[in-house]
């Protein structure tokens, strides 16, 4: 990661139990039509968290806020991420701007 990755898409995933390996699918097609459909998407990730395998954290790095802006207002992207938060008991997400970095 870079520190000029400025600009995040972020969520907290709460999975039904279960449905985590549909989920995990589901989350990747999501980001392959984003990275496919949307201009200033840089990369992302989806870490899962050891001691609770429900429990996921997204994050998503783009250029800029308005190409984050505008991936959030297509209709797909409505599709993608309502097939993701239906298999959820609960989803914080939000979008962010880089603080602070610190690099290798």
């Amino acid at each position: 990661m870079s520190s000029a990755s400025k600009f995040w898409a972020s969520g907290a995933w709460q999975v039904s139990e279960g449905r985590e390996d549909e989920f995990e699918t589901r989350w990747e097609a999501f980001l392959v039509w984003t990275r496919e459909a949307n201009e200033g998407f840089l990369f992302a990730r989806l870490i899962r968290d050891l001691s609770s395998p429900g429990h996921y954290v997204s994050f998503a790095s783009w250029s800029d806020a308005e190409a984050m802006k505008g991936w959030q207002e297509k209709p797909e992207f409505a599709e993608h991420f309502g097939g993701c938060r239906e298999l959820c008991d609960d989803m914080q997400g939000g979008g962010f701007a880089l603080a602070r970095a610190v690099d290798a």
